[in-house]
């Protein structure tokens, strides 16, 4: 338990992926292969039933610490999370209990069939030998609530690299369905139980941002235009009548949509589809930030799919029968995925648009209008293009609509890492609620270096409040932000959230009583 104590400590301790990617690697240098298999089966949701409620805990906590329940209840509230307020209240710990996190785990699952008093007398044991990060992590496991703070892509490259093997393999190995009981973590991790080829992904075709007139890319007819949607870019696959549904962050996802997987095991043939998965409502795109409530679930329930209805506007056809057709022209591609889509309607799946006009004055138009339908701009793509490994310049451009601005101030600072240590660079801003200010986002570019220097000194002269490496500073300075989206969200107290938020500029001719109120930043939300 120590040593998986000392990871998770070391990933709730850092904000920084490199130094959460050294903390498995340490782990996964020290551990037992049971317990590096207890991780992954934590990591993917495999975890036990809760076998003891949390009122009872909560009732144990309070006689052993001998405090009533309304400290008790001030405490929790303090804290935020019940597991680390009882960690927290205990009495310092009267012997050391050492015990791998496997051990922990069998005797976690075996209190299904114990009594009450048995499973008293069993925690009240362990919090007597356990120090109070131990503690904290044992009721967690208690209560089937844990959580690591790494995401999924990372603790796969962490694998990946640990063992010098293929990321996407690791991935499919290890999110697909396997049971403790039934493998070993070296033979999961290495792929022993899964055709890992079967679900292989392939490089994403990727645009660059239109640098020069549209007009320089020749004649309109030689290019498909389609509207660019921010939702999930992914691969649909299938092989051998399985479904895999891929991220274009190297994530495997097919569970979290699966009526999108129920609909394609019934589609003839074997194929790769690039696509973009999207929240469809009475055939209207909703904003990322519905699409963001279906995320990362590893069950989706009737009523969630009824609320949030998944779309997924298919691009391209990258692999048909086994073939690669990634050297095929796009025109030829794009002539097979009709036929398909023709073959197999589906209220789920539906072809992206092609944009039809004549000139490229029209479709600057067509773009301007693009945000009215929650699109963000258009593709340009030359319809004797293959499907590139990555960017490639002069193929494939992508042209936004001019992004959404507001004027927000500074609240919080934080300083960066690598050359930036020395100065905050890290900012939180906000916007008017009344005669409150109210937090709306985070930005880390946009800024020179001089005025990050300015900024900096401000930041030291003008510091109200420390909360560890967080600096709370007097609401002086006024930046206009720039964002791709904007959407309803419980993450800032604001109520909303920004789409790829950055610093546009400052406004040195501004001061606090001219940022924008958030009613009046909500009217853009569509």
């Amino acid at each position: 338990m120590k040593t998986f104590a000392r990871l998770v400590n070391a990933l709730d301790s850092t904000n920084k992926t490199n130094q959460k990617l050294e903390a498995i690697d340490r782990f996964l240098t020290e551990a037992n292969a049971k317990d590096k298999l207890w991780l992954l089966a934590l990591f993917t949701g495999k975890r036990p039933k809760r076998n003891i409620n949390s009122t009872l805990m909560k009732q144990w906590a309070m006689e052993v610490s001998g405090i009533p329940e309304w400290l008790f209840l001030e405490c929790y509230s303090s804290v935020g999370d019940l597991s680390e307020t009882i960690a927290l209240i205990l009495p310092v710990p009267t012997h050391t209990i050492e015990r791998p996190l496997y051990e922990w785990m069998d005797l976690i699952i075996a209190l299904h069939d114990k009594s009450e008093t048995e499973k008293k007398d069993f925690v009240l044991r362990a919090w007597s030998g356990l120090s109070i990060t131990e503690r904290f992590i044992f009721n967690k496991l208690l209560g089937g609530s844990f959580r690591l703070g790494i995401s999924s892509k990372s603790l796969i490259n962490a694998l990946a690299k640990h063992y010098d093997l293929d990321a996407n393999s690791v991935t499919h190995s290890v999110m697909g369905d396997w049971k403790m009981e039934e493998v070993t973590f070296e033979g999961l991790v290495r792929g022993n139980y899964t055709d890992t080829q079967l679900s292989k992904p392939y490089p994403f075709c990727l645009a660059y941002a239109l640098e020069k007139e549209a007009e320089e890319l020749g004649v309109l007819e030689d290019w498909q235009v389609e509207y660019k949607w921010d939702g999930i870019r992914g691969q649909f696959i299938k092989r051998n009548g399985e479904i895999f549904i891929w991220s274009r962050g190297e994530e495997l996802i097919t569970d979290q949509f699966p009526e999108i997987r129920d609909t394609l095991v019934q589609w003839a043939g074997d194929f790769v589809i690039d696509g973009e998965i999207l929240v469809v409502k009475d055939n209207t795109v909703l904003n990322f930030s519905e699409l963001q409530k279906r995320l990362n679930r590893k069950t989706v329930s009737k009523k969630m799919m009824e609320e949030l209805p998944i779309g997924v506007f298919v691009y391209d056809l990258i692999e048909w029968q086994g073939e690669d057709w990634r050297e095929k022209t796009l025109q030829y591609r794009r002539a097979k995925l009709e036929e398909s889509l023709r073959q197999n309607p589906s209220p789920y799946i539906r072809l992206s648009e092609i944009v039809s006009v004549k000139e490229w004055e029209a479709l600057k138009a067509v773009r301007e209008h693009a945000r009215a339908i929650n699109s963000e701009g258009l593709m340009l793509k030359h319809k004797q293009s293959p499907y590139h490994t990555g960017r490639k310049k002069g193929d494939w451009w992508k042209w936004k609509i001019d992004p959404l601005t507001i004027d927000a101030v500074l609240i919080y600072a934080q300083k960066g890492s690598g050359r930036r240590s020395a100065y905050y660079t890290d900012y939180t801003f906000a916007v008017k609620n009344g005669e409150q200010l109210v937090t709306i986002a985070k930005a880390y570019s946009g800024l020179t270096d001089k005025e990050i220097q300015e900024v900096s000194r401000f930041v030291r002269q003008h510091a109200i409040e420390k909360f560890g490496p967080v600096r709370t500073v007097k609401p002086e300075l006024v930046f206009e932000l720039a964002f791709e989206g904007i959407g309803f969200s419980s993450r800032h107290k604001s109520g909303v959230a920004l789409r790829f938020p950055r610093i546009l500029r400052w406004r040195k001719d501004k001061t606090v009583a001219e940022i924008d109120d958030i009613e009046e930043v909500k009217k853009l939300i569509r």
